[in-house]
C-alpha cells in the first residue's frame, strides 16, 4: 500500500469528522440549549424552582393543609401509642421516659402531659421554655412537637420536629401513657351542622300566601 491509499484513509475520517461538526453546529442553531442556571420561568415552558429543586423539596408538598381546629379527642382515642413508642427511640439519647428517670440533656419525661412548662425541678432549662409558663396540654405538645424553634423562639433543642401529624398524634397518646394517673383525654369537638340549601332556606322561611276564601263576596264595579 503506497502513500495514496494512506492519503485516502486520512481524508475519509477527516471528512466524517467535519461532517459531525456540522450537524452538531446546525443542531445548536436549529434548538438553543440553556444552562440549569439560565432557565427561568420566562425562557420555559414549565416554570422551575430550582432552590427548591437542589434542597430535594418543592415546598408546597411539605406543608399541610389547614383544615381547622384539631380534634384532639378523636384523633387521641383512636392513636398508636405503639407507634409512638417507635417514634420516642428517636429521643432517648436525651430524655428519659421511665418512671423515676434522670433528667438527662433534656429533661425526663414521665408525666410531662399536664405538667407545668419548664417545671421540672433541677434541669436548666432555656429562657424561651424557663419563662414560658402554662402547662404542656395536648394542645402545647402538639404545637412544639411540630417545630420547637416556632413554639419556643429561642430554645436550645435541637429537634426540628415532626411534620407528619400523625406522628405528633401518636407520640402524645405515647407521653400520655408515662403515667400511673394518665391525663383525662378531651372530648371530641361537636359535629358542624351542614347549612341547608338557599332555595330550601327561603322555601321554607317564606310566609305563605293566603288564598282567598271562596264564598268571599266580590265587589261590582260601580258607575
Amino acid at each position: 500500500m503506497g502513500d495514496l491509499f494512506w492519503n485516502k484513509v486520512a481524508g475519509v475520517i477527516i471528512g466524517a469528522i467535519l461532517v459531525v461538526m456540522v450537524i452538531l453546529e446546525l443542531g445548536h442553531m436549529l434548538v438553543p440549549s440553556h444552562s440549569k442556571g439560565e432557565l427561568t420561568a420566562e425562557n420555559t415552558a414549565y416554570p422551575f424552582d430550582w432552590a427548591a429543586i437542589e434542597s430535594g423539596s418543592t415546598g408546597a408538598a411539605m406543608e399541610e393543609v389547614d383544615t381547622g381546629p384539631v380534634d384532639f379527642g378523636l384523633l387521641l382515642a383512636s392513636a398508636d401509642i405503639g407507634a409512638g413508642e417507635r417514634v420516642i427511640r428517636r429521643c432517648v439519647s436525651c430524655h428519659t421516659v421511665e418512671e423515676g428517670g434522670a433528667n438527662g440533656t433534656g429533661p425526663a419525661l414521665w408525666d410531662v402531659v399536664g405538667r407545668a412548662i419548664g417545671g421540672v425541678d433541677g434541669f436548666g432549662y432555656s429562657s424561651a421554655l424557663g419563662g414560658m409558663g402554662g402547662e404542656w396540654t395536648y394542645e402545647a405538645l402538639y404545637g412544639f412537637l411540630e417545630s420547637p424553634a416556632n413554639y419556643a423562639p429561642g430554645t436550645t433543642m435541637s429537634f426540628r420536629g415532626l411534620a407528619q401529624q400523625e406522628q405528633r398524634i401518636n407520640l402524645i397518646a405515647y407521653l400520655r401513657s408515662l403515667s400511673s394517673n394518665p391525663a383525662a383525654l378531651p372530648d371530641p369537638l361537636p359535629a358542624i351542622e351542614e347549612a341547608a340549601p338557599m332555595d330550601e332556606a327561603i322555601t321554607d322561611d317564606a310566609p305563605a300566601e293566603e288564598a282567598p276564601a271562596a264564598d268571599a263576596p266580590t265587589e261590582e264595579p260601580t258607575e
